[in-house]
């Protein structure tokens, strides 16, 4: 089982292996020992977990080929630090497999930080020259294990991701939990998130409800309006048509004064 150390997904490197499993399948005694010798030198396979399973190769341990299963637990799981720690129980590694072994170590540092200083991945990988590191971290970029950007001013390695490694089987109890862990914080963030839909749709149906309430108020006023404009005009044409009584009175008393008037005068 493999474990990533970052954010992102590399991709990935079980396929390589395949074929060393497949064969691992009838191989016995020194020719697992060939396979896991080519394994640990082959380009592209960094996981080992699949091959350490094997019934084959745990057969090895107690038998005068169990340091070659110590030294593929420890590319399994380990670094350069563990090797050089069982170093007299392990078989020598080639260029090869110190090359990956010290590849392995920058994934497993990389798990722990994203930021590695300069001083701690030369004193993790045993290197002594600044140039040899950073032509390593190049390889190991180039190799798709690792990604991320040389910081020469600071001295320092950033990672954006990294491969997942092999989990011990003691760790992976610690790993459910962890993934436990997460998963409880996903479902927190959903309902989160449902909540906050279920509020922005019931303010959507409030929103939509108040329009169409002011939309009524509105077309009620239009009418309420109209009604009185219509009530104003038709009063005013009435006035305006409507004959005077009071004046024409006036002017017929006005006549008959003047009629009696010129007959007395006779």
């Amino acid at each position: 089982m493999a474990a990533g150390g970052s954010d992102q997904v590399a991709p990935s490197m079980h396929q390589p292996l395949e074929q060393f499993v497949l064969l691992a399948k009838s191989a016995k005694g020194a020719a697992v020992v060939a396979l896991i010798t080519q394994a640990l030198e082959a380009p592209g396979v960094y996981v080992f977990g699949e091959l350490l399973d094997m019934p084959n190769v745990q057969e090895l341990a107690g038998t005068e080929f169990a340091h070659h299963l110590d030294l593929l637990r420890v590319f399994s799981y380990g670094t350069i630090s563990d090797y050089k720690a069982h170093q007299p129980k392990l078989p020598a590694v080639t260029p090869l497999q110190l090359v990956k072994l010290r590849h392995l170590t920058i994934v497993s540092l990389a798990a722990k930080s994203k930021v590695i200083p300069y001083e701690t991945l030369l004193r993790e990988l045993a290197i002594d020259s600044l140039r040899e590191l950073e032509d390593l971290i190049i390889e190991a970029t180039y190799a798709d294990i690792i990604s991320g950007k040389l910081d020469q001013k600071n001295h320092r390695l950033e990672v954006e991701y990294a491969i997942g490694r092999d989990v011990r089987p003691e760790e992976i109890g610690g790993l459910i939990e962890v993934l436990r862990s997460w998963c409880d914080g996903c479902e927190t963030v959903l309902g989160s998130i449902d909540q906050q839909i279920g509020r922005a749709n019931q303010l959507k149906k409030d929103s939509l409800k108040s329009k169409q309430k002011v939309g009524t108020e509105v077309e009620n006023l239009k009418k309420t309006l109209a009604a009185s404009a219509d009530f104003v005009d038709s009063h005013l044409v009435t006035q305006q048509f409507q004959k005077p009584s009071g004046p024409a009175k006036k002017a017929a008393r006005g006549s008959g004064k003047l009629f009696s008037g010129g007959k007395k005068s006779n």
